[in-house]
């Protein structure tokens, strides 16, 4: 029964991506939604930019073994990250009217700095997707009784995606949100109240919670030993999913710049408040059932909330419960597909390999990228062992030392130019990278030390006589 719901549900996300398709007539409707979406699909989309696998399968894993110490990147880091890109860069970066992020860096610097750029922040979305697939394939594997197994799941969830994607772009994504969101809020406020009840109500899951030490957000001491990985936490999500084509294109595909900006912060905030309650029903689990879920815990924490659904409440909370986890899993896989592939067209294809294309060829060689990068992410997928909570925390790394530092300081810092942004991408790339070949098991972070040290090479390199007197100015 539970497995034709899901049918069911899926068939609908193909409907409403081909619905939305007869709204996709140009690449900039398929890329931006025409700049028309009203602020309550505005606030759906960015809602759904982090709301996947990770928030309800990885973050609950990770929060039952290490408590919020351990979840300081998403959601603390991940919801902080919205609201700062709505109210100090989603008001620069829409005047600006652009199709892409990539764009932004070819406007402000140069076509160098654009490729470079683009090239870092598609290499990012990897990961990101392939978490969405893995997670996919996880609950076809579990709704079918094992009869699925996850790999041919994950090859059946990434076609659905690609189905509706491929056909109506940002407004398959942007409808699909709206649709998704509201599913997944009934849904988990509905199974909270029954679970936390069979848990002896939400007092005293919360009261559990503390004594466990699962509540103690900021580490131990006051020792740089215990602070400087958890700031490296917070900042990898916090600025490094900044830099971010999804997130580019839901603020700028409101219909106005006040659209834009609340529907940034209004989807951060609903994130951070709905982030919390997988974590309250993975540790309600272990009070419902610790011998269970405590080998489960060891054994796979990614099962926990799947485990406590199917287990412990009736027919009709299973279908809300993987309702809501195909919406949101979907939802974020939709737009991530789409990105990297819009920005290979726009910022690699049509400026460094096929010059000028018209409207159609541009629209038409889109959906075949996204074709082509779906089977790339399904391939990595199939392979990767990582968790995917850690798939996902790792994808705003380069974003973070590479690609943060120009975006930022060139929409404030004048004097920011050419030299500095070349500089600050070598510095900080390369400091990375040689701390995770040589010395990854220090306290320091290596994507903090890359931060750093992008800073650094964006003062320096601005701050010397300049090699190319051609370096552009702030457009702001």
């Amino acid at each position: 029964m539970l497995i034709w719901f899901v049918a069911l549900y899926l068939l609908f996300s193909v409907g409403v991506g081909l619905y939305a398709a007869r709204r996709v007539h140009t690449s900039r409707d398929f890329v931006v939604a025409g700049r028309n979406l009203p602020l309550p699909v505005v606030t759906a989309t960015v809602f759904a930019t982090w709301f996947g696998a990770e928030t309800v399968l990885g973050i609950s894993a990770t929060f039952v073994q290490e408590g919020l110490g351990g979840v300081v990147a998403d959601p603390f880091g991940a919801s902080l990250c919205l609201i700062i890109a709505g109210l100090f860069f989603a008001p620069l970066l829409y005047r600006m009217n652009l199709l892409t992020i990539g764009d932004y860096y070819r406007a402000r610097y140069n076509r160098a700095v654009e490729l470079i750029m683009s090239v870092c922040i598609m290499l990012s979305y990897l990961g990101w997707v392939a978490a969405q697939v893995v997670a996919l394939g996880l609950v076809f594997n579990v709704v079918s009784n094992g009869v699925v197994t996850p790999q041919v799941g994950m090859v059946i969830g990434i076609s659905v995606v690609l189905a509706y994607t491929l056909v109506g772009g940002m407004w398959s994504v942007a409808l699909l949100d709206f649709v998704q969101m509201t599913v997944i809020m009934v849904a988990l406020l509905l199974i909270a109240a029954l679970i936390g009840g069979d848990a002896g109500g939400a007092g005293n899951v919360v009261i559990q919670a503390q004594a466990a030490g699962k509540l103690q957000l900021f580490p131990q001491g006051s020792g740089m030993e215990a602070w400087i990985p958890f700031i490296g936490a917070a900042v990898t999500m916090m600025l490094g999913s900044i830099p971010q084509q999804d997130v580019f294109q839901r603020i700028t595909s409101a219909k106005s710049e006040k659209i834009a900006v609340r529907g940034a912060v209004l989807g951060g905030v609903l994130y951070f408040a709905f982030a919390f309650i997988p974590m309250f029903l993975a540790f309600a689990a272990t009070l419902i059932d610790p011998q269970f879920f405590g080998e489960l815990i060891e054994r796979d924490s990614q099962m926990v909330l799947p485990s406590l659904i199917l287990n412990h409440t009736p027919l009709i909370v299973q279908i809300f419960f993987f309702g809501a986890l195909l919406s949101a899993i979907m939802s974020t896989a939709s737009a991530t597909l789409l990105a990297p592939s819009v920005m290979f067209t726009e910022n690699i294809l049509k400026h460094f390999a096929f010059g000028d294309m018209s409207d159609k060829q541009m629209l038409r060689t889109m959906r075949i990228i996204l074709l082509t990068f779906g089977i790339l992410v399904l391939w990595f997928a199939l392979n990767s062992e990582s968790s995917i909570f850690h798939m996902v925390e790792n994808a705003y790394k380069v974003t973070l030392v590479g690609a943060f530092v120009p975006l930022a300081f060139g929409l404030y810092w004048r004097r920011a130019n050419n030299q500095g942004a070349m500089l600050s991408i070598v510095l900080g790339l390369g400091s990375w990278l040689l701390m995770e070949l040589l010395t990854p098991q220090t306290y320091w972070p290596p994507q903090l030390v890359g931060l750093l040290m992008s800073v650094a090479g964006m003062l320096l390199g601005s701050s010397l006589p300049e090699f190319n007197k051609s370096a552009r100015r702030a457009p702001v």
